[in-house]
């Protein structure tokens, strides 16, 4: 076998190094994007001499042939010259081409450096500035024409002391000259829209097939973009796919949570998109339009399937989506409240025992607390009542359909927040409380008559009867499961508005497993004189019954019970309202009014 006689090739460590940058540059979607040529030759005029390259009008970039360099800053070198083809400062034209200044030739180095600083290639030259100026190549060429360059900005291109770009004549060869900075701009564009599906879990990576999205997904996508009434509440909550947790808790398609902002998929369910756009929208106006809290003492199950009732009609007359089969829908029910609906439906509690919701048969889709570990919302009332009224004035101000009646009442009424429980209270304390009338007698000296003593004047007078007649009854719950904030909070505002309208004294019965008369107090006393027993459970009716019964206790003034909640069945023969804590219920249909104290 014969021996080669030729010698090994020299290796090119110089070509190599530059090979592997200009791979590095070639492997970003958005520089690669620009098309360029590179002339590495011995004898090219226009290749810097002591840089590494320069890049000219007809986007081809003139390496110096010998120089090493690693591959990072190879890279890093290459990805500058294509910038200043893609940033448009080097456009191809044809005639003769006048050359940049030096003020400007710095101003489109430092505006390339810098956003080189956020979208990294290869490494960045340690001899060059860490931080550069604000503002554009007009503005920064500008400003060092009439100030000077700064030092630190004067070598900052890829060709040493020498100007790294050219502007040479465009020949038309090849037709139009191309558009290299729309050719980056779309590019980098479409890089962009990439991380952001990588971000959220659409695509496994930038050059990655798409993830397959769930077809709920697509359904909350919609209404964000096209859907302006729930664009807003469908941008904050968050939908929980996942076949476990559904198992778990009986979901069989669908449920909402209002207070953690989530509703609950079970992802094994098999839906078009149109009907997945009818559940999603069937959830959200449940939590929107807080139909767990407007409960109140119904029962939780039948007034779930009134509300149902009262959306599925809304939204089929708005033709959004389509309504899946099993789902509740009844023509002579249109135009009614879900109260109405409910006080229609509350007789035949068997038949609605079979009925279901998007939940299942038998179980409310509006759950009362998170599956999940709960999100924090500043104020869930406002995030709501917000997302609709902005949803609701951008879908009629960009006439995108027909809305039903009952919907838009209810929505400009959410418009207007509830007042709180102390002005609801002190609301109930004007109307049911009389505030003692004075009489004018001048068997009682005025205040002012030693200023005139020539001049008679009456003085002010309170009867007995007219003070005991302004008072009222306050039966008070002291067991152990007693909040000492909400008692706080409730003996407060009572002594409060108590003060203001002269009310001398209230009649006043502390209630735990028995009642214990107080009889009257001064309302700033009451507080002082609670003592939270903590004996079994709460029987608040006797004390009720004391009060009634009581001959000292005037047959008009009304009766305040101050509870928890967990509680024996009330009834109250005259005028009266509750304080119980936010969230509670009271297990009973109150016929006063309920403060609730937040």
């Amino acid at each position: 076998m014969s021996r080669g006689t030729g010698r090994p090739k020299k290796r090119d460590i110089a070509a190599e190094s530059f090979a592997a940058g200009l791979a590095v540059v070639k492997a970003n979607p958005a520089l690669n994007a620009v098309d360029f040529n590179v002339c590495r030759a011995e004898n090219c005029a226009l290749s810097p001499r002591d840089g590494l390259v320069r890049v000219a009008s007809d986007a081809t970039l003139h390496v110096h042939p010998d120089r090493v360099a690693d591959r990072d800053t190879w890279a890093w070198a290459i990805a500058h010259a294509v910038l200043h083809l893609g940033f448009g400062h080097v456009p191809a034209a044809a005639g003769t081409r006048v050359q940049p200044d030096r003020c400007e030739l710095a101003a489109r180095c430092v505006v390339v450096n810098r956003f080189l600083l956020g979208f990294t290639i290869g490494r960045t030259p340690e001899d060059l500035p860490a931080s550069y100026p604000d503002g554009d190549e007009e503005q920064l060429a500008a400003r060092w024409r009439r100030d000077g360059i700064p030092a630190v900005y004067e070598r900052c291109g890829t060709a040493g002391g020498e100007a790294d770009l050219l502007l040479v004549e465009w020949f038309g060869w090849y037709g139009q000259p191309p558009d290299h900075q729309l050719a980056f701009a779309t590019a980098l564009t479409r890089t962009v829209a990439a991380a952001m599906d990588v971000a959220g879990g659409r695509r496994d990576s930038l050059s990655g097939e798409p993830v397959r999205e769930r077809p709920w997904q697509r359904a909350l996508a919609w209404f964000i973009a096209s859907y302006p009434l729930l664009a807003g509440i469908a941008a904050g909550i968050k939908l929980v796919a996942d076949a476990e947790l559904a198992r778990a808790h009986g979901i069989s398609v669908a449920a909402v949570n209002a207070e953690a902002g989530e509703i609950y998929i079970n992802p094994l369910r098999t839906f078009e998109d149109e009907e997945w756009r009818f559940i999603l929208a069937h959830e959200m106006l449940h939590a929107a339009l807080r139909h767990g809290d407007r409960c109140g003492g119904r029962d939780p199950y039948l007034f779930n399937i009134a509300c149902d009732y009262v959306i599925n009609g809304w939204l089929k007359e708005m033709d959004v989506g389509t309504m899946p089969e099993g789902l509740l829908y009844d023509a002579q029910l249109a135009g009614l409240s879900a109260e109405e609906v409910y006080d229609r439906i509350a007789g035949d509690l068997r038949r609605m025992r079979r009925m279901s919701t998007p939940r299942g048969k038998g179980a409310g889709d509006i759950l009362g607390a998170p599956l999940v570990a709960p999100r924090d919302y500043v104020d869930l009332d406002e995030f709501y009542r917000r997302g609709l009224c902005q949803g609701l004035d951008l879908h009629q101000r960009q006439e995108r359909g027909f809305l039903p009646g009952g919907l838009v009442e209810e929505i400009r009424a959410l418009s207007h927040p509830p007042l709180p429980w102390d002005a609801q209270l002190a609301r109930w304390f004007d109307e049911f409380v009389p505030r003692p009338e004075p009489l004018r007698t001048y068997s009682r000296p005025a205040r002012r008559q030693a200023s005139t003593p020539d001049i008679p004047r009456a003085g002010r007078w309170y009867p007995p009867e007219e003070i005991a007649r302004c008072t009222f009854g306050v039966v008070l719950d002291t067991s152990g499961s007693m909040d000492r904030v909400l008692l706080g909070k409730a003996l407060g505002a009572i002594a409060s508005y108590a003060e203001a309208r002269d009310v001398p004294a209230a009649r006043v019965v502390f209630c735990d497993a028995a009642p214990h008369d107080a009889g009257y107090v001064q309302v700033t006393e009451i507080a002082g004189r609670v003592r939270v027993h903590g004996r079994g459970g709460t029987v608040l009716q006797p004390g009720i019954d004391l009060l009634q019964r009581a001959d000292d206790f005037p047959p008009g003034a009304p009766i305040l019970v101050i509870t928890d909640g967990w509680c024996d069945t009330l009834r109250v023969r005259r005028e009266h309202a509750y304080l119980i804590p936010k969230g509670a219920r009271l297990p009973f249909s109150a016929q006063g009014p309920v403060f609730r104290v937040s």
